[in-house]
């Protein structure tokens, strides 16, 4: 059955502190994806954000971000009170989060939060299961904390290396910063959980992201050193990136460390398949950031200013998706299959089954037929007008060259449309493709311009800031949406 969703950070939903949250904001966008007609809305990562802010360099491929933790229900349940909570600017531009003010400001509240916290047995009992992961992680931010954010690749060496008399002092040192710790990511858990059950319940399923790699200073790397391409002092042997190209002379140097995949291979996949099944239980479905990385990745040396001497390895290929199938059964996965694609990537997107990605903003390439333009499209995609990583359709066009304009305006036949109006016609777009799913930014209903664009790649200092603001979504739109929706045989 044909489909449609909204594309939304938790970051961008409107809040009263600083940044989207599992507010009441975030039940009222559940709402209006139900009046609209929706069936499904896509996050980006929810783990906690590191270097840049960015969602897919997180201190944690398992944790949850503290900031997304409504304080509201904090102060339902007498952990906090509005004072407290009103007394500290979160806020500066109402469209944009300041996550310098948004980092010195939610932890120390936080805090008192958690001296009033009283554990119980459901607390025990979540820390009991997430143990596998979330003892390092406590350990890991409560160390990384204490060194005033510094990465664990400068830490002592007794820390680094893992020393487990070194590791037993510091967990004794430092054991009311871990339990503020797990503070943080039970009651992360418990209001993600009601939200994505109110979801559940209206009938919207919750697309997840995830990014290929982790991140350098995270505490999957720090704890588990042997997944990775490591030497015996636990620096990475290579780290990763794509090569140079019309984008990016000099390619693009990301910096993650890369998978050991010859140990992977001797575990079955254990961790990935670990990884996988944790995200089940926060998602109902997966993307896969990179998908590409799985048939060959780009391996650059580490130390290298630049992506431009790197090389294509081998990875694991359809043998890691078997591994999951067998553990797992057929689960949901949307493979981000975007950028060059060579023959291999194509046939391994075809041999798993999953639907990959078709962007229309790659599709008007006057130059040439292109695989993004709907007339090619067979049902088992998932079609986005755009995604977090694209300006929005109105920035888009302000920046296309003119002939390019041009054939996008042949293909639709919409020379009449106002420019303001364009974004409807590429919702219209993807909504009558064959696609099974068509998911689309809020921005374009919004027919939003450049200032609202997610992400810039490769840049830093803009990026992951824009937020709705309240009332930006009105009936009128929501209206609108549904009318697309049920045209197209979405409902």
């Amino acid at each position: 059955m044909k489909a449609s969703g909204v594309l939304l950070p938790v970051s961008s939903l409107p809040s009263k502190y600083g940044i989207g949250s599992f507010s009441k904001e975030a039940f009222e966008f559940v709402d209006q994806l139900k009046r609209g007609g929706q069936k499904y809305w896509q996050i980006l990562p929810l783990g906690p954000t590191g270097y840049g802010d960015s969602p897919y360099q997180s201190f944690s491929t398992f944790a949850g971000n503290p900031y997304f933790i409504d304080l509201e229900t904090l102060i339902e349940e007498g952990l906090l009170t509005r004072e407290e909570c009103d007394s500290v600017d979160f806020t500066g531009h109402p469209a944009y989060v300041e996550y310098e003010k948004i980092y010195y400001g939610r932890f120390p509240v936080l805090k008192k939060a958690f001296q009033r916290f009283v554990p119980d047995q459901v607390f025990y009992d979540f820390v009991e299961e997430n143990k596998f992961w979330l003892e390092d992680y406590g350990l890991y931010m409560a160390v990384k904390n204490s060194l005033n954010g510094i990465s664990w690749s400068e830490w002592e060496a007794g820390l680094k290396r893992r020393v487990p008399e070194v590791l037993e002092q510091k967990r004794q040192e430092l054991a009311e910063e871990i339990r503020f710790v797990y503070f943080q990511q039970y009651e992360f858990m418990k209001q993600w959980s009601k939200l994505k059950q109110y979801a559940n319940d209206n009938g919207i399923r919750i697309i997840g992201d995830i990014p290929i790699y982790v991140a350098f200073d995270s505490a999957d790397a720090w704890a588990n050193p042997e997944l990775f391409q490591f030497d015996e002092a636990c620096n990475p042997i290579g780290v990763a990136g794509c090569p140079p190209d019309a984008f990016a002379a000099t390619g693009q140097l990301w910096g993650n460390p890369l998978y050991d995949w010859d140990y992977h291979r001797e575990t079955g996949y254990a961790w990935w398949i670990q990884r996988l099944r944790y995200c089940y239980k926060l998602y109902d479905v997966v993307r896969v950031d990179h998908f590409r990385g799985f048939d060959e990745y780009y391996a650059i040396p580490f130390g290298h200013e630049t992506a431009q001497y790197g090389k294509w390895e081998k990875g694991p290929g359809i043998e890691l998706f078997q591994a999951v199938k067998k553990e797992l059964g057929n689960v949901d996965i949307i493979a981000e299959d975007l950028g060059y694609l060579t023959e291999s990537v194509i046939q391994l997107v075809k041999d798993t089954g999953y639907p990959g990605m078709k962007v229309l903003q790659f599709a008007f390439d006057s130059r040439e037929e292109s695989d993004y333009l709907p007339h090619n499209y067979n049902h088992n995609c998932v079609v986005y007008t755009g995604t977090h990583d694209n300006n929005t359709i109105l920035g888009w066009l302000d920046e296309m060259a003119p002939h390019d304009r041009d054939f996008a305006l042949r293909y639709m036949n919409n020379y009449h449309t106002p420019h303001h109006e364009m974004p409807w016609d590429f919702i219209r777009l993807a909504m009558a493709s064959v696609a099974d799913l068509a998911v689309t930014p809020i921005q374009e209903f919004l027919c939003l311009g450049g200032e609202a664009r997610i992400n810039r790649p490769s840049t830093l200092g803009t990026n992951w800031k824009w937020r709705l603001t309240p009332g930006q979504i009105t009936d009128q739109v929501i209206g609108r949406m549904y009318e697309m929706t049920k045209l197209y045989g979405r409902l």
